[in-house]
């Protein structure tokens, strides 16, 4: 058990990106919202709780989203600066209950209470009363966002009890409730068990992390290997002393497979490159960075080991990017005699995208919302506002679905879509009623990129 002097917080902005689109943008506020990628190939970063009661959700392509979500619903680019803007205040006032705050993502952070000056104490409804104080003070710092959290006496513990009553929900596993609590959760709630690890498990009749918790150590390591298994056995048991840590800032973020037999074969190799240049992108995005350096890593069956690096001359998140040079990298290394362990990394993180410019020959099909009947719509070109415009994709080719922009007569807006030479903004934020809905040449030299609008001033 982890020890019970300890109280570790675990908090979650919920919806996080979604709702900051929600509080920019007052025409989307109780609308399905779903943000990530808006092209043909796009994923899904987050959907709104509107936008999940259509079965709508995190790393599901943006193409299934909109054939489950209904018309009117919002699919926006992602705006990392608003996003990044928003997180650096919560995490500021987490700062101030205790030194030691880990920062997981951009909308995730573990705060060990009991380095504070003043911890709460777990008796009574002291701790349920403190985190209602700390998540009204999130709600009125940011706008208006949600955050929930989970308080327990380990990291696992507490990341489990801020899942269990999302949004805007407080649980605490109190010392001596661990297994109480954990015991009925199906296996795939333990830290490690993927989809793969839980099929292998069920074949031996593991469903819960109580069937796990009765499988012994030696079974575990047996089937799993001494790291796994061990692993396995103690989060299975609720142990768990990893501390909380104040994080150095990344310089590189990577992935390794070691296979359980050499691989050869050009298109298995290909395969686990996609699998992995996919995970390296959601690592990207849930930290709101990006990278400029693409390394591949190869490990022979003799241990040696080989890597080839390249720099590309723009910074990206967009897997598809890591993916295309990682084949070009693996594409010059001999692997006729078997590779043991194949590694993808990325490095140069920075906080800003220079996309490579793309060259679309097609357009692709953008469903916009439709503008409420009493939303004033002006249309200053001879082509107004439909259901769906042609909109570009890629960084400078094209402007992107929820973009800030500021025109010189109308004011600060966001990009509602664009195509065919044109693009329609709506003119409203953070501190704004709905507003109304205007289109524009797309070169109109009044209109320009803007920055994200504040939500703290008029």
């Amino acid at each position: 058990m982890s020890d019970p002097r300890r109280c570790i917080l675990h908090l979650d902005l919920d919806a996080f990106f979604a709702a900051v689109e929600q509080r920019d943008k007052p025409s989307l506020r109780g609308r399905p919202v779903v943000v990530g990628g808006t092209g043909h190939r796009g994923v899904v970063s987050t959907a709104s709780y509107e936008a999940r009661v259509y079965g709508a959700r995190s790393a599901m392509p943006t193409a299934e989203a909109r054939r489950r979500c209904p018309p009117g619903t919002a699919f926006l680019s992602t705006r990392f600066a608003a996003y990044r803007t928003t997180s650096t205040v919560v995490m500021d006032i987490l700062r101030t209950r205790s030194p030691l705050v880990e920062q997981v993502s951009v909308d995730e952070a573990y705060v060990d209470l009991t380095a504070g000056e003043d911890p709460p104490g777990w008796e009574g409804e002291e701790l349920e009363r403190w985190c209602a104080d700390l998540l009204a003070e999130i709600t009125g710092a940011t706008g208006g966002l949600t955050a929930s959290v989970g308080v327990a006496t380990s990291k696992m513990m507490a990341k489990l009890a801020s899942e269990m009553d999302k949004p805007a929900g407080t649980t605490v596993v109190r010392p001596g409730r661990e297994l109480a609590v954990l015991h009925p959760l199906p296996v795939r709630a333990v830290p490690g068990v993927g989809p793969a690890t839980a099929a292998r498990l069920r074949t031996f009749g593991v469903e819960t992390v109580g069937d796990l918790a009765r499988v012994s150590r030696s079974d575990l390591v047996a089937i799993f290997g001494t790291a796994h298994g061990e692993s396995l056995h103690r989060l299975g048991r609720a142990e768990d002393d990893r501390p909380v840590v104040v994080e150095r800032e990344a310089k590189s973020i990577s992935v390794e497979e070691t296979f359980e037999t050499d691989v050869a074969e050009r298109a298995l190799l290909d395969g686990e490159l996609v699998r992995m240049a996919d995970r390296l992108a959601g690592r990207l995005e849930a930290a709101a960075t990006f990278a400029r350096t693409v390394t591949v890593k190869l490990r022979r069956h003799d241990f040696t080991t080989q890597t080839r690096s390249a720099t590309l001359p723009f910074a990206t998140g967009d897997g598809t990017v890591v993916l295309r040079e990682a084949r070009r990298l693996l594409a010059g290394v001999d692997v006729s005699a078997g590779v043991r362990l194949l590694g993808l990394g990325v490095s140069g993180l920075t906080d800003h995208a220079q996309e490579e410019l793309l060259v679309l020959e097609g357009a692709v099909h953008e469903e916009l919302l439709l503008p409420d009947a009493s939303s004033p719509v002006e249309t200053v070109t001879e082509a107004g506002p439909t259901s769906t415009v042609e909109t570009r994709l890629g960084g400078s080719t094209g402007w992107r679905t929820g973009q800030d922009v500021h025109h010189q007569e109308h004011g600060p807006g966001w990009v509602w879509g664009s195509g065919r030479g044109r693009v329609t903004v709506r003119f409203e934020g953070p501190r704004t009623a709905p507003g109304p809905v205007r289109t524009f040449h797309a070169d109109d030299p009044a209109l320009a990129p803007a920055e994200p609008p504040d939500w703290r001033t008029g």
